[in-house]
């Protein structure tokens, strides 16, 4: 099967119907998905739903941790009624100075956490479905009560798919375990996914108690652009993004996989001194082809399914860098 392709949409809330209905227009096959970054992910479902009547739309990702199971069903559910039923749910952690002093909730075993987080959600969601009384009751989480007047009834359809997010082994095979599918950081390389996630999220897997589909989903950085101006300026905005990741300790393991585990001490001492306009100088042209899918415009799609063929259905791509390229790319599945 051919590795459908799928966008990001970065840029302020109020673009986004326009970008949603081209998106719709031009790949109806394809996916638009919002990360949570400087503005919160369910505005966004909310105004491309609302334009739109066929392409399917997601987080990629909202922040689980940040809001308790609760809080995270209702905008969840209401984005599937309103879409009719198109709504994926990507969920992921965050890492633990966000969670904890960004967002003040509390952060321990995150991959347990997760795996009851899920468990919570469909909780809620089956009681609102069926009308049965809401008993979960965890180790992180208890939801017990949930009287007809907050109870929002049955939808049309059924409950959100849930996707993960995740880079550490133990996130990964709870994703295998108890999700929908599997979304993979931009920090990736094929060989990384192949040697590395596969075999986790199928150790996952074979622990799943259903049966149900499974969808594994890449995240492709790229570098494009329709001059070789612009182009220029994709590769060095890449190479911020690259350089940023590379600084976090979390996302280690991937460079350490190529070998490259100096670039993350060298990246993380620049953010201790602020020089965060500087980690892209830090990423040279082996690592951004190696993380990223560089080049022109009509190439980019077949040069994102080659990289992912057999080992992902879908490949979502971020476009770390303020462009209008978007639209060019050669994104239409054969």
């Amino acid at each position: 099967m051919p590795v459908d392709i799928d966008l990001t949409y970065h840029g302020d809330p109020a673009g986004i119907a326009d970008v949603a209905r081209t998106v719709e227009e031009r790949s109806p096959r394809s996916a638009l998905y919002v990360p949570e970054g400087a503005h919160d992910a369910f505005v966004y479902m909310a105004l491309a739903a609302d334009g739109t009547e066929r392409i399917r739309l997601g987080t990629s990702i909202a922040l689980a941790f940040a809001r308790s199971p609760m809080a995270m069903a209702y905008p969840a559910y209401d984005l599937q009624r309103l879409s009719g039923g198109r709504f994926v749910l990507g969920l992921g952690s965050q890492i633990k100075p966000h969670i904890e002093r960004r967002f003040s909730m509390p952060w321990s075993r995150p991959a347990a956490r997760m795996r009851e987080y899920v468990a919570a959600l469909r909780a809620i969601w089956h009681t609102w479905q069926t009308g049965e009384k809401l008993d979960f009751q965890g180790d992180f989480y208890t939801h017990t009560l949930m009287p007809p007047l907050f109870n929002p009834g049955p939808l049309p359809t059924p409950s959100p798919e849930i996707w993960l997010a995740g880079v550490g082994p133990r996130m990964i095979e709870a994703a295998g375990a108890v999700a929908d599918g599997f979304m993979c950081h931009p920090l990736l390389s094929r060989s990384y996914l192949e040697e590395v996630i596969a075999p986790q999220l199928a150790a996952g897997r074979a622990t799943a108690e259903t049966d149900r589909v499974f969808t594994v989903t890449a995240m492709a950085m790229v570098a494009t652009g329709r001059t070789e101006e612009g182009l220029a300026a994709g590769i060095a905005g890449t190479k911020r993004q690259i350089g940023f990741y590379a600084s976090t300790p979390a996302y280690r393991p991937v460079l350490d996989h190529h070998g490259w585990g100096d670039l993350h001490a060298e990246a993380h001492a620049f953010t201790k001194t602020d020089r965060w306009a500087e980690l892209g100088d830090l990423v040279d042209d082996e690592v951004l082809h190696t993380l990223a899918i560089v080049g022109e415009m009509d190439r980019v799609g077949a040069a994102v399914r080659e990289r992912f063929e057999g080992l992902a259905s879908r490949a979502i791509l971020s476009i770390p860098y303020q462009t209008d390229a978007t639209f060019g790319l050669d994104i239409a599945t054969p």
